[in-house]
């Protein structure tokens, strides 16, 4: 049974009473599957080509508020739609819902024209300048998250208090230990699996209740995609089982962090590895080099886009093995980047930068932007670091907190060329009002701190 589908077999599938729904999906501003659940005869015979959703849906936060102040949309204009129209290459199963079939579409306006804030946009944009050199990017996020015992609707009742975690203790390759969880994670694995998405594996992270899944490394934008499907299924699989799972970048002081590290390499069209070269030290290409400096040096630049939210910020904390620092390295875990697969045909850079909390597109189009810039400019690359990037006084620092990290993004040139002053300012204006909200926010930390002895 072919997980992918064509229109063809989603006919044969409805005939046959296997397929009978569709979701027709966008990627909002946080990365989350937004659209419509279609009966698959209206699909095929209308839908197919295109439908509309209200434009608020890239101009909304987590809670999804209508928040004023953006150009692309907004009372006064009225919140009209935004096109969706089908990219048929995502369509699929989705084993985990009866029934049912996926795909993701691309967002236009009236004109069919790409809106240039959405993400698939932005990330498509970045690969079209790269494919015009003839160089094709290949990328992979690692994705961790948590897993607990209670339901979506039992742990919002607590007040997200008292949860229960998966496991009690840190268990991170421990077998044993995820043999207990086999029940969601399994059901994850052949979950994504059956809806196309090429499984490498599954392990115990280092925190109780912690989980890793990783996917097979691809085309930048089909990597993207596949984050967006494989995050939904998580959630979406783990409530089927009675559970709950979290992306929160820092869900607990006392627990690990959740990373989305980025792992990134250039090839030809032609599928020869650019980034490497035996003759020079680490097999690292001189485009290689241009590219790992280009990423140091707008390491600021970009933060913002690995690292969207306030809780994003929580989890640069040393000796936890998130980065506080944005250095290159050879396999070095405190670093904030990591050269893998020296010598190889595999050599790669993997930013541990990015939370399990950001958007993939956006996080992609901000590594693939500032790579070319190094590449561009042809930026000389900076010695490896050597050692523990923790105690490094000197090194350069991941910024740590969202309301620096935003201002750095504002100020970004190498960004406004690459994506566009609107681009840019719609994601600053979105981040600025994260911090709003946050900022008149009073936190059980405050209440339990001062009530009694302020």
């Amino acid at each position: 049974m072919n997980a992918m589908l064509t229109l063809d077999d989603l006919k044969e599938e409805f005939t046959a009473g296997s397929i009978d729904t569709v979701l027709v999906c966008m990627v909002d501003m946080q990365g989350r599957l937004m659209g419509k659940r279609f009966h698959a005869d209206y699909f095929i015979n209308h839908a197919v080509e295109e439908t509309h959703s209200c434009n608020y849906l890239l101009a909304t936060d987590l809670e999804m508020e209508t928040v004023e102040g953006y150009k692309s949309t907004g009372w006064e204009a009225g919140y009209g739609d935004y096109v969706m129209k089908p990219d048929m290459s995502t369509l699929r199963r989705v084993p985990w819902l009866e029934g049912t079939a996926l795909v993701l579409c691309d967002v236009l306006d009236h004109d069919h024209n790409p809106i240039p804030h959405s993400p698939r946009a932005i990330l498509r944009k970045q690969i079209d300048r790269l494919t015009a050199l003839g160089i094709q990017p290949m990328m992979a996020t690692e994705l961790e998250f948590f897993l607990f015992d209670q339901t979506f609707a039992e742990a919002c009742q607590s007040g997200y208090r008292d949860l229960k975690l998966a496991s009690a203790y840190n268990e991170d390759y421990n077998i044993f230990q995820t043999t207990k969880e086999e029940g969601v994670i399994r059901a994850i694995r052949n979950g994504i699996y059956g809806a196309g998405i090429t499984v490498e594996c599954s392990k115990g992270e280092a925190s109780a209740g912690q989980e890793e899944i990783n996917v097979k490394y691809d085309k930048a934008l089909t990597t993207a995609d596949q984050h967006s499907i494989v995050k939904n299924a998580c959630k979406e699989i783990a409530w089927a089982n009675g559970k709950s799972v979290t992306f929160m970048a820092k869900w607990h002081s006392d627990a690990s962090g959740s990373s989305s590290h980025v792992h990134q390499s250039m090839w030809s069209a032609a599928g020869k590895p650019l980034f490497l070269d035996e003759s020079r030290p680490h097999g690292m290409s001189e485009l290689m080099c241009h590219y790992l400096a280009g990423l140091l040096a707008h390491a600021d630049d970009v933060t913002c886009l690995l690292a969207p939210y306030i809780n994003s910020y929580k989890r640069f904390q040393e000796g936890t093995f998130a980065p506080t620092k944005a250095v290159w390295s050879l396999d070095n875990r405190t670093a904030g980047f990591r050269l893998c697969g020296e010598g190889t045909k595999a050599i790669r850079i993997e930013c541990r930068i990015g939370g399990a909390d950001l958007n993939p597109y956006l996080a992609l189009a901000g590594q693939l932007a500032a790579g070319m810039a190094g590449i561009e400019q042809k930026l000389e690359l900076e010695p490896e670091f050597v050692g523990d990037a923790y105690a490094s006084e000197h090194a350069r620092r991941v910024p740590d907190t969202l309301r620096v990290a935003v201002e750095k993004m504002d100020q970004s040139t190498m960004l406004r060329e690459a994506f566009g002053d609107d681009v840019v300012d719609h994601y600053v204006h979105a981040a600025r009002w994260e911090q709003k909200q946050h900022d008149k926010c009073v936190t059980d930390w405050e209440t339990a701190r001062g009530f009694e002895r302020s």
